[in-house]
């Protein structure tokens, strides 16, 4: 009786979620009244994921299954929300559909003026009407941002483009790259399940499956990230195994997003042979280097396009800028910060390679990217997407926060100013260390032969 309570209390705090979520998506309110129910959709996540702890096992994965389907698609009831990204991820497409290549013009160029419509580009009276839209130099605007800057995607994302493109039907507009991200996001979910199934606690799996940034970032905003999580999470499923498959896989996310470079030292855990190294990197670094090589010969300029450009525009080389090393600056004068990151990274790096542990390579990749995210309190919420589903594959909880401080840092910033990536990452570090500190006095107290508990928590009998 008491499991079939849990088993109503978490599909209800379910179903709770998906209708705030669809709430708040469906809604015109954005700023701090979006981030009030965002937050709000947090705190109901947290609740089914305590009540999905005493749910009997049989029902565990259909109820992950299903959950994951009712949040999941509920990124399809509104355009992007708070972000412009997919409107470039839709125009790359289009640009590539007519055999260019997305590199060689900016949005803005009139040479690619036969290929604008009504709804990247808007005519007077919709430039007039609607708010956020870019301008351009002949007087119109465009619902791109930076169109007067080279695209930044690496080549899978831009495959991925040209894909949603290509099978789209005409006129389909924003839908065609949310319908994709729905599809992704559910195959890392079910990619999940079966790695958990076999090696973990299946319950694990609604750390991603039911977490409200998968919605509204994956797929209302359609980020691309989700593209590079599935590649990311099947590579550190099977690279302890087979290492040369991982390392393919890696070089596949790492070339639709380059952050999953930042995994490398946690695909790497516990290899300390410089052949059973050399058979992850080589793979990784053959396929990105293949991958980028018919857009270098189809295009006349860089690849790397405004890669440069935007980390310099999100201050990454100057510590003063925006929120960037907005935990460090607090202990470090401003030009020590980006020494500091390189020297902590590298130290974290070598240590998550030598002695981590080669069997749950995902640990140490958790590890590596959430130090990476509080050194560096990056101001999007959708590059934490890489790392719920790392949280999911190992269990340690206390990391989430590091995806909703992102989200605090992108939605009050503009308006607060750095403090706010401070305070957010400042609670989110905080969390980190409270919830490393239970989990050893735990593991401490509790007698060998305990049992284990969903998400990394043991307890006493």
């Amino acid at each position: 009786m008491f499991r079939a309570r849990s088993l109503f209390l978490a599909a209800l705090l379910l179903a709770a979620l998906t209708a705030a979520l669809a709430v708040l998506l469906g809604g015109d309110a954005l700023g701090a009244r979006f981030l009030a129910g965002y937050a709000g959709c947090w705190a109901l996540f947290a609740g089914a994921l305590v009540a999905l702890r005493r749910v009997p096992a049989h029902s565990v994965v259909p109820l992950v299954l299903a959950g994951a389907v009712a949040v999941t698609v509920v990124g399809l009831v509104a355009e992007p929300r708070t972000s412009t990204d997919s409107y470039r991820y839709a125009w790359d497409g289009r640009v590539q559909a007519a055999g260019l290549s997305p590199y060689d013009h900016v949005p803005a160029d009139p040479a690619l003026a036969r290929l604008r419509d009504g709804w990247l580009f808007p005519d007077a009276a919709g430039c007039a009407q609607e708010r956020g839209l870019a301008p351009l130099a002949d007087g119109g605007c465009t619902r791109i941002n930076r169109p007067s800057v080279h695209t930044i995607y690496p080549p899978v994302a831009e495959g991925w483009f040209l894909l949603v493109d290509t099978v789209s039907p005409v006129g389909s507009r924003h839908k065609g790259l949310q319908t994709g991200a729905v599809v992704l996001s559910l195959a890392v979910t079910g990619l999940l399940v079966v790695v958990l199934r076999r090696r973990g606690d299946p319950r694990r799996a609604a750390l991603w499956a039911w977490c409200p940034a998968v919605p509204v970032e994956a797929v209302n905003n359609a980020h691309v990230d989700v593209l590079a999580v599935l590649f990311s999470v099947a590579a550190l499923a099977v690279v302890s195994r087979r290492r040369v498959t991982g390392g393919v896989l890696l070089g596949l996310a790492i070339a639709a997003k380059l952050l999953p470079a930042v995994l490398l030292p946690g695909a790497l855990s516990g290899t300390r042979r410089p052949r059973a190294v050399l058979s992850v990197v080589a793979p990784a670094m053959t396929v990105v280097g293949l991958l980028y090589l018919p857009y270098v010969l189809l295009s006349d300029g860089s690849v790397l396009g405004y890669l440069g450009g935007y980390a310099r525009e999100e201050g990454y080389d100057d510590a003063g800028a925006g929120g960037r090393y907005a935990l460090l600056r607090l202990v470090l004068p401003d030009a020590w910060a980006t020494p500091a990151v390189l020297l902590v990274m590298t130290a974290v790096a070598l240590a998550v390679w030598w002695r981590g542990d080669p069997e749950r390579p995902w640990r140490g990749a958790l590890f590596t990217t959430g130090t990476a995210f509080l050194l560096l309190t990056p101001g999007y919420s959708w590059y934490a997407l890489l790392l719920v589903a790392l949280v999911a594959l190992d269990g340690r909880w206390e990391w989430l926060g590091l995806a909703l401080a992102g989200a605090v840092a992108y939605l009050a910033g503009p308006t607060v100013g750095p403090g706010a990536a401070t305070a957010a990452y400042g609670a989110a570090a905080v969390a980190v260390c409270a919830g490393a500190w239970l989990r050893r006095h735990r593991d401490r107290a509790t007698p060998t032969g305990s049992p284990v508990r969903p998400f990394g928590v043991t307890t006493r009998r």
